[in-house]
């Protein structure tokens, strides 16, 4: 099975839903520290992703915590509740009006979880194991009611999705949180059924992988996406390497996903581990399990050019991130004049680039995380 294609605007039909996407561009998900109190999606927020969605082959939401205790950050909007269907209902046909693909990415913060944001103060993590940055509370380890309570909030997650006409989820198992927690070396010292060697720290993301599919056999009644996403190595010791993630990786591609989303600050970076390994994680993985399923790939991807180089790796997806924050015609100006991308976020222009006031605040104060014109 291949997926190769010279053309970003090229349809892709999916191989487990049978969803057909209309390009390979993805508009990668992103924080918008901008949802209300109570998790429900605000206008600000509905206004934002208006703006970005039209002519991308697929959206995907910045996450959704699928309980209380798995709120990451201040303004993140939830699924953790039936409540939520009616926002989430929103955002949903607001994405799919302007002709993406809609889909929620779900998942929970583990001990990167702020103490403030959760019930009573408590983070939850896989093992009683501070993450390693300064001030970063130790979590408490989680019981195995709470580890079943937590594998099923994703199932109901997606129901809810599913309720509110999203046309798929990604499981969000990169970037330190929860599932990639269970996975890691370094988070997960248990010493029962979830954790020891690899194969039984990659039990929890692959139960949460299960639980999804069951709620979409049971409540989709159209053909509903499903996606993860993977960090592929992490710089802790002990820590994932790449040869944790390639038999992780194996493992979800057995599980009939439509794709699978590696996670990368620099598509062509060399190994956060090993610095003298320069081959992309991203093509590693895709020369693992690439014939069996569509990766996407992201990380510094900004220009046709870079896009394009992408392609011609052998990745049929292609993710773009911060540059939409810049450039939210980035599509259509790709097609139609290239040279007029706007590679850089002008602070005059918050009101055209319609960027949600706290988002804004977070991109102006973070030096290097977005270049600024001057």
């Amino acid at each position: 099975m291949s997926y190769k294609t010279s053309n970003l605007f090229e349809g892709l039909v999916l191989p487990q839903s049978g969803v057909r996407v209309e390009n390979r561009i993805v508009m990668a998900p992103m924080t918008t520290f901008s949802g209300n109190a109570d998790g429900s999606v605000s206008e600000a927020e509905l206004a934002y992703y208006k703006r970005r969605a039209t002519g991308l082959g697929i959206l995907v939401t910045a996450c959704a915590y699928v309980i209380p205790h798995g709120k990451g950050f201040f303004g993140q909007i939830g699924a953790h509740s039936d409540e939520m269907i009616p926002s989430l209902s929103l955002l949903a046909s607001t994405i799919k009006a302007e002709g993406a693909k809609a889909i929620l990415q779900i998942y929970h913060g583990g001990r990167m979880c702020p103490v403030n944001e959760v019930p009573n103060g408590t983070i939850y993590s896989a093992s009683a194991v501070a993450a390693e940055r300064e001030g970063a509370p130790v979590p408490q380890a989680m019981t195995d009611l709470e580890i079943l309570e937590t594998i099923h909030a994703f199932g109901e997650a997606t129901r809810r999705a599913i309720q509110a006409g999203f046309d798929g989820v990604e499981i969000h198992g990169a970037n330190t949180y929860l599932l990639q927690q269970f996975f890691s070396p370094h988070s997960n010292r248990r010493t029962d059924s979830w954790g020891g060697d690899v194969y039984n720290r990659m039990a929890f993301p692959l139960a949460v992988v299960n639980e999804v599919k069951t709620a979409i056999d049971k409540h989709a009644k159209a053909p509903f996406i499903i996606g993860y996403r993977i960090s592929p190595e992490e710089i802790e010791n002990p820590g994932i390497t790449i040869e944790d993630s390639l038999l992780l990786v194996e493992a979800l591609a057995k599980k009939n996903l439509d794709y699978l989303h590696v996670s990368t600050m620099d598509f062509w970076g060399v190994s956060l581990r090993k610095p003298s390994d320069t081959k992309p994680r991203t093509l590693m993985i895709h020369e693992k399990v690439g014939h069996l399923l569509p990766i996407i790939g992201v990380g510094g991807i900004k220009s046709t050019e870079d896009a394009n180089a992408v392609l011609e790796a052998g990745i049929p997806l292609v993710a773009i991130g911060r540059v939409l924050l810049m450039e939210p015609d980035w599509v259509r100006k790709i097609k139609e004049n290239p040279e007029s991308l706007q590679m850089e976020l002008d602070l005059k222009q918050q009101h055209e680039l319609v960027i949600p006031d706290v988002l804004w605040n977070a991109l102006t104060s973070r030096p290097g995380w977005i270049p600024i014109k001057k």
